[in-house]
């Protein structure tokens, strides 16, 4: 990534929470009332705090209105998992500590503490930042995008990775898309007994699906101008890829 431009950075640490948080369709949380997990039940506020709708009969609304001040802590955590079948599919997770506080019918989550934890490690995300960050524009499109050019445009993903580096294909079985944000696509390069992951970024980011569709066209013009990697050739004479 070029620091001087702005074009090839990734979201950041705040941002990819909020995304974690807008797309994700299930929680864990862990309270006085000891760990249940929720399936659609959650919608997000501006500010990031987390809205949670259970049932009559859950122990954690059991513990909210019986607790002395009326505020159980309480952990949440969710799972970014790559919706495209791949080696270690989940991306990262999130871990949100803080209280709760009955409201309207539902559970309102404010956070104390927020930790993204992707591969590279974990990171406290500061709270003013959360608050005034917004989920990727594609985030809740990323699903439906990646299965699409997996399952319908593998040429296209084949195409791209002439645009990666021959050593980074070295020994590949498989490359998979793993994620896209507006500032890029990021490959999931499979090896037989180990994997690794190459962002290709856009020229300029993306904010919604028309523009992510011009900026993987340009990716693929690139690509076509590029030579074909080595190591993919080889896959194709031997019949493995």
């Amino acid at each position: 990534m070029g620091d001087s431009q702005s074009w090839t950075a990734a979201p950041s640490a705040a941002e990819r929470a909020r995304s974690v948080l807008a797309a994700a369709w299930s929680c864990a949380v862990t309270a006085e009332g000891g760990r249940e997990e929720f399936v659609g039940a959650h919608t997000v506020a501006e500010d990031g705090r987390v809205l949670l709708h259970v049932p009559e009969d859950s122990t954690l609304l059991a513990a909210a209105i019986c607790a002395p001040r009326g505020e159980p802590s309480g952990v949440l955590e969710f799972a970014d998992a790559a919706p495209v079948p791949v080696r270690s599919r989940i991306r990262a997770r999130l871990w949100m500590a803080g209280w709760f506080v009955p409201e309207d019918g539902h559970l309102a989550f404010r956070a104390t503490r927020v930790v993204l934890r992707p591969p590279s490690g974990a990171v406290v995300v500061d709270l003013d930042e959360f608050a005034a960050a917004a989920p990727d524009p594609l985030a809740t499109a990323e699903a439906r995008l990646l299965t699409h050019l997996a399952d319908c445009h593998a040429d296209a993903v084949e195409r791209l990775t002439r645009l990666v580096d021959a050593d980074s294909l070295h020994g590949a079985v498989r490359v998979q898309p793993l994620a896209v944000d507006r500032h890029g696509l990021t490959l999931r390069i499979e090896r037989a007994r180990a994997h690794g992951d190459v962002r290709l970024a856009f020229h300029t980011p993306a904010d919604d699906v028309a523009q992510l569709t011009e900026r993987m066209h340009v990716l693929l013009t690139q690509a076509g101008a590029a030579s074909c990697p080595r190591a993919l050739q080889r896959q194709r004479t031997d019949g493995d890829g």
